[in-house]
């Protein structure tokens, strides 16, 4: 596979992932299913057949 091929797929996944979860979070805040100023959350990536673990930690402040 190119450098370029490799470049695209990634890209192509974390839009993906942006954009879900984009969706997800504004549903949660607009079901009202949460409290409070700002909606603490976390992102972990992993990959199935590598050592991959990664985590991202966040507050994301509310209207």
């Amino acid at each position: 596979m190119s450098e370029d091929a490799f470049n695209m797929s990634i890209r192509k996944f974390l839009k993906e992932v942006g954009v879900t979860s984009q969706r997800k979070i504004e549903e949660t805040v607009r079901d009202g299913q949460i409290g409070g100023k700002r909606l603490k959350v976390r992102m972990t990536l992993t990959a199935e057949g590598a050592a991959l673990h990664h985590v991202v930690d966040g507050e994301i402040e509310l209207p």
